[in-house]
């Protein structure tokens, strides 16, 4: 597995926080000549970000990935296994190899699990029958097939789980991509949409929900609020809903489809729940400003499987991960800590074909765009920015760990020049 049995900085997880955090010490280490390790079994990498498109026939899906070995940067040992046991008092992780490995500080970030299991029938049925998902990259290019077989008088449902999940905005996001598509087919009016979330909203920021709502009734999507699936009969295409607010809680509701792309229940991984790090939900419990850990002081973390009240989104890592890097170096040195996260997350929702919702906020709801445009506005330039800029500097420089890129917002000067 590797030579060594322990390393300066261990890092959980080879997503995009882990290569992200990873690359960032490379750059500030200094003079220190850090030994870093990165634990992940997965083979390879995808920038999830694009899932979407490539469900709704925009993108390909081989352009989402790369070899985790292309990613992990010069002078960090990937270790290719998975974490199974965390023991923080003793400073060791244990391996699914049964290998213990020792450090001197931790970064976690092993992202979430997705939890079909949650739904009766999804695992046996997804992938088939009419059911698909972005969530899952093995899925991805059944959605966009899915889409096309639809005809005049199909219906399609579209889901959203319980919070919290990554990337919130993404289920919505395939409801307009598919009534957009059906539109430009010409039978946009002869297909009965449905999109059916757990949430009370269409979104969590009051400024956006506003404008999604008037978004799903262009295109004629019905909308179901505080409904959440909770088996799927793959055989005869029929869904089942647990109505969870309103008069009729507790009631349930079936409904047919001949198209549903479903999201699946998200957790952190089981090792993270069982472990000292988590808190009572299971979450690396994490200080929301500092990123670290609230009891342990040689313990960050960051992403999706973080306790941080914030969008699970990509953007989310892209400023959390200068904080960490920042933070763990000062308490190697002994310094205080003054770097803080302020909630940023950024959720591209694509509303049509070449159109975007740049929604951009941070802790508590409040609206940070970047641009000074009114952000309540679809823009054929964000389309640009989701389905090409953004995939660029993802793979160029933010798991690159270039400073410059994560602390700024979006923006698309080559700092080198």
């Amino acid at each position: 597995m590797t030579d060594r049995t322990s390393f300066n900085v261990l890092i959980v997880g080879g997503g995009t926080a882990g290569i992200t955090v990873a690359s960032s010490l490379v750059r500030r280490q200094g003079g220190r000549k850090l030994s870093i390790a990165v634990i992940e079994p997965k083979d390879d990498h995808y920038y999830q970000p694009a899932f979407t498109l490539v469900g709704a026939g925009a993108y390909s899906l081989d352009k989402t990935r790369r070899g985790e070995a292309q990613v992990v940067p010069r002078g960090v040992e990937w270790i290719k296994s998975k974490a199974a046991a965390f023991d923080p008092d003793n400073n060791a992780v244990t391996l699914d190899s049964g290998e213990t490995l020792g450090y001197d500080y931790l970064v976690v970030c092993p992202g979430l699990s997705l939890d079909w299991d949650k739904i009766e029938g999804a695992t046996e049925t997804l992938g088939s029958n009419g059911v698909c998902s972005n969530y899952d990259h093995r899925h991805t290019e059944y959605s966009w097939q899915c889409l096309q077989q639809l005809e005049p008088g199909s219906k399609a449902l579209f889901t959203q789980a319980p919070l919290p999940f990554k990337c919130p905005g993404a289920p919505q996001k395939m409801a307009y991509l598919s009534a957009d598509y059906l539109r430009k087919k010409g039978i946009g009016s002869d297909c009965d949409l449905h999109f059916l979330t757990h949430a009370p909203g269409m979104f969590a920021v009051p400024l956006f929900a506003k404008e999604l709502v008037k978004v799903a009734a262009r295109h004629n999507i019905n909308v179901h609020f505080e409904h959440n699936l909770v088996a799927i009969d793959g055989d005869n295409r029929r869904a089942t809903f647990e109505v969870v607010g309103g008069e009729n809680a507790g009631s349930r509701l079936e409904m047919d489809f001949d198209m549903l792309h479903a999201t699946p229940p998200q957790s952190p991984p089981a090792e993270i729940q069982n472990s000292p790090l988590a808190n009572e939900a299971g979450f690396v419990d994490l200080d929301q400003g500092t990123m670290r850990h609230t009891q342990y002081g040689n313990v960050f973390g960051l992403g999706d499987a973080g306790s941080t009240p914030n969008s699970k989104t990509a953007a989310a890592v892209r400023k959390q991960s200068p904080v960490v890097v920042r933070n763990l170096l000062k308490v190697m040195d002994g310094a205080s800590l003054n770097d803080t996260y302020d909630g940023y997350a950024s959720c591209p929702l694509t509303t049509a074909y070449g159109k975007v919702l740049m929604a951009e906020f941070c802790y508590g709801g409040k609206v940070t765009p970047t641009f000074p445009l009114d952000p309540r506005k679809e823009r054929w330039s964000y389309w640009w920015i989701k389905a090409t800029g953004l995939p660029f500097f993802y793979w160029h420089y933010m798991l690159k760990g270039r400073e410059w890129f994560l602390k700024h917002n979006v923006d698309f000067v080559d700092p080198t020049q």
